[in-house]
């Protein structure tokens, strides 16, 4: 397929992406999973979004990149993990819609238009790349083409027939699928869940843990004194229960099977932490050591996993 040349008089376009999640993902669930929800199947939702920025960039030769716009939805606008690392991306904006009892997306649409309708009418840039399928686009891809944007629809390639409204690609001014096989790499069927083996006995669990010393302070320094460790684990594991009922239990689950937390987490789980404490633990690095094994323990006794995983 030809590269349309966007460039005008020698001025690079400048562009947005705007990217409607629930589209794309129950649109690619479907046709590489046959999956229909999105619990069944997991996203590297980082490197999917770099993926989409190159392809931008080679449809849209020397074109500059405002940002990628990603419009979501959380239960009560509570960001779930994965929203939060995708958050903390580079030239990425998290848009959040509400999410029902019955799982449906609230309010994002509308997100989407007035975000592009803005992006037109202040001339903040001269193409847009809409992943979307949904009619409800029509008009502000009318009214951002009235400002002069052009409009490129990405739709998911569908396992049959057509996932996009007919008139939503009428209005668009290029159209292109992407490919199964483009967005297969980021897709994975969850893990089936696997028969969980009886909770150990604390002394099963502490028997192979080995404690590490802590230095001694020079002649004439007085050593700092740190928190105890039965109090950081207690702190940790009330984290951890705040964390389970803010936030729900499927976006908890994510986190699992652990130890490690994704950076942007562990960051939140120290900052929480010490607010509880009323100091900083940032000079005591076995303290941090203790404050996740309180936090996992707590996870694992919701799932009813086994505790005392270490997470050194």
């Amino acid at each position: 397929m030809a590269i349309p040349d966007f460039s005008t008089h020698g001025i690079a376009a400048k562009y947005a992406v705007l990217v409607d999640v629930g589209y794309l993902y129950a649109a690619a669930g479907e046709v590489l999973l046959g999956a229909k929800e999105r619990k069944e199947y997991r996203i590297a939702a980082d490197e999917l979004i770099q993926a989409l920025q190159k392809h931008a960039l080679e449809r849209i030769p020397g074109g500059e990149l405002l940002r990628v716009y990603w419009y979501d939805a959380a239960r009560d606008r509570v960001p779930t993990v994965d929203q939060r690392v995708i958050a903390q991306l580079p030239w990425v904006k998290v848009r959040l819609g509400n999410l029902n009892a019955r799982g449906q997306q609230k309010g994002v649409d509308a997100q989407i238009r007035s975000d592009l309708e803005a992006l037109a009418r202040h001339h903040a840039v001269s193409d847009a790349v809409l992943i979307a399928g949904d009619e409800d686009m029509v008009p502000a891809v009318e009214a951002a083409q009235a400002y002069g944007v052009r409009i490129h629809l990405w739709g998911v390639e569908p396992p049959f027939g057509t996932n996009q409204a007919e008139r939503l690609v009428w209005e668009s001014d290029t159209v292109e699928i992407l490919s199964a096989e483009f967005l297969r790499p980021y897709f994975t069927r969850a893990p089936v869940p696997v028969p969980v083996p009886p909770t150990p006995s604390p002394a099963q669990v502490f028997a192979g843990r080995t404690v590490k010393p802590v230095p001694k302070a020079p002649v004439g320094q007085v050593a700092k004194l740190g928190p105890g460790r039965p109090r950081v684990e207690e702190v940790g594991e009330h984290v951890a229960q705040k964390w389970i009922l803010t936030r729900g239990r499927d976006n908890i689950r994510d986190l699992l099977p652990g130890p490690i937390l994704p950076t942007v987490i562990d960051t939140e789980l120290l900052i929480e932490a010490e607010k509880e404490l009323g100091h900083s633990l940032r000079p005591y690095p076995e303290a941090r050591v203790w404050l996740r094994d309180g936090f996992w323990a707590r996870v694992y006794r919701e799932f009813d996993l086994g505790v005392g995983i270490s997470s050194k």
